[in-house]
C-alpha cells in the first residue's frame, strides 16, 4: 500500500500550487519566489485586493506542483521540470501607514533578488509595482512591459503620487528602467489627454486593445523593442472583464487567455524575464472564482514559458557594484 500523502487540492496548508513554503527569505534558496503583497490602501474606488493573493493561492491548488513540472500538449512540452519554487507569504502590511507598506514590500523584493531568485508578486494594487522596481535599482536596467486597460500615468494628485492610478509614471522616472510599453489601454481612467500626450514624449510604446486585435499577438509583440531584460506587471482589468469580473475596475473589450498568454510567450522569448506581478485581483466581486482561477493559470503559463526559454538561452545575472 503506498505510503505518500495523495495531499489533494482542498488538504493541507494551500500555498501557491501547494509549493514547499519558505517564509525566511535570509535562507530562501530556490529560483522563483512567490510572495503576496495585500495592498490596496492606493485604490481610487473598489477596495479589496488585499484579499488578491489568498484568492489566486486557493485557486492555484488544482494546479499543484508538488515535485514535477506539467505537460502541455499545445506545445508538447514539460514545463517547470525542476524548477525550484517556493512560496515566501505575505509581506507585512501595517493599516494607515502606506508608506511602511510600500517599504515592506520593496525590501522583501530587494532580499529576493540577493537570494537569486526571480520574483513573482501576486497583489494587491496597482501601486505594489512601485516598491518592486525600485528594488532592481541594483540589478542591470530593465524594460518593463504593462498589461492594463488604463494607462495608470497621472503625475500627481491632491498630492497623492504613488497611488495606482499612478505607478507607470513612477516608474517610468526610475534610471534603471529603460523603457516602457503599455498594452491593451481602452476605456474611461484616470489619466487625461495630456497624460497620453506625456507618457509618449517619454518614449512609451502604447498598444491599445482594439489596434492588439487588429493587429494580432505576433505584430504587437514586433511592437516592443529587443532588450535583455524585461519585467511585467500584469494588471488583471487587461483582461475582458466578461473572463475576469473580480476587479475593482472591470474593463470591456480586453484580452481572452490565449491571447494574453500567447502575448507573454513572446515577451519570453524576445529576453529574460527577470520578474513579474498580477495585481487589481479582488475576489469578492467574483463568487465564482473564475477570476483567481485565470490568474493563477496565466501565472503558471508564464513562468513555464520563462523557464522554457531559459533552458534554451542560459544566462547570467550579475548585480551592479
Amino acid at each position: 500500500m503506498d505510503s505518500a500523502r495523495l495531499n489533494l487540492p482542498f488538504t493541507g496548508i494551500t500555498s501557491f500550487c501547494k509549493l514547499p513554503i519558505c517564509t525566511d527569505l535570509e535562507t530562501l534558496d530556490a529560483d522563483v519566489a512567490i510572495i503576496g503583497a495585500p495592498f490596496d490602501l492606493g485604490t481610487q474606488y473598489r477596495s479589496g485586493t488585499r484579499f488578491g493573493p489568498r484568492a489566486i493561492r486557493n485557486a492555484s491548488a488544482i494546479y499543484a506542483l508538488r515535485e514535477v513540472g506539467y505537460y502541455d500538449l499545445d506545445f508538447d512540452t514539460i514545463f517547470l521540470d525542476g524548477v525550484r519554487m517556493v512560496d515566501c507569504g505575505d509581506i507585512d502590511m501595517l493599516h494607515m501607514r502606506a508608506d511602511e507598506c510600500l517599504q515592506n514590500i520593496e525590501t522583501a523584493i530587494r532580499k529576493i533578488l540577493e537570494r537569486g531568485a526571480l520574483p513573482v508578486t501576486l497583489g494587491g494594487d496597482h501601486a505594489v509595482p512601485i516598491p518592486i522596481l525600485r528594488a532592481f535599482d541594483s540589478q542591470e536596467p530593465v524594460f518593463v512591459v504593462q498589461l492594463d486597460a488604463h494607462m495608470d500615468y497621472v503625475n500627481e494628485r491632491h498630492g497623492i503620487r504613488e497611488g495606482h492610478g499612478n505607478v507607470m509614471r513612477r516608474i517610468h522616472e526610475m534610471p534603471h528602467v529603460t523603457g516602457i510599453a503599455q498594452v491593451g489601454i481602452r476605456g474611461p481612467g484616470s489619466s487625461g489627454p495630456e497624460d497620453f500626450q506625456d507618457a509618449k514624449r517619454n518614449g512609451s510604446i502604447i498598444i491599445g486593445a482594439r489596434e492588439f486585435k487588429g493587429i494580432g499577438v505576433e505584430n504587437a509583440l514586433a511592437k516592443i523593442p529587443d532588450a535583455p531584460r524585461y519585467y511585467v506587471t500584469i494588471d488583471v482589468d487587461s483582461l475582458d472583464a466578461s473572463l475576469a469580473p473580480g476587479s475593482g475596475s472591470p474593463s470591456f473589450g480586453g484580452f481572452n487567455y490565449v491571447e494574453v498568454t500567447d502575448f507573454l510567450r513572446g515577451i519570453a522569448k524576445k529576453g529574460n524575464v527577470v520578474g513579474f506581478d498580477f495585481v487589481e485581483v479582488a475576489p469578492q466581486y467574483d463568487p465564482s472564482e473564475i477570476t483567481a482561477q485565470l490568474a493563477a493559470r496565466i501565472i503558471l503559463d508564464f513562468l513555464g514559458a520563462i523557464f522554457d526559454e531559459r533552458k534554451h538561452k542560459p544566462h547570467t545575472e550579475k548585480v551592479k557594484e
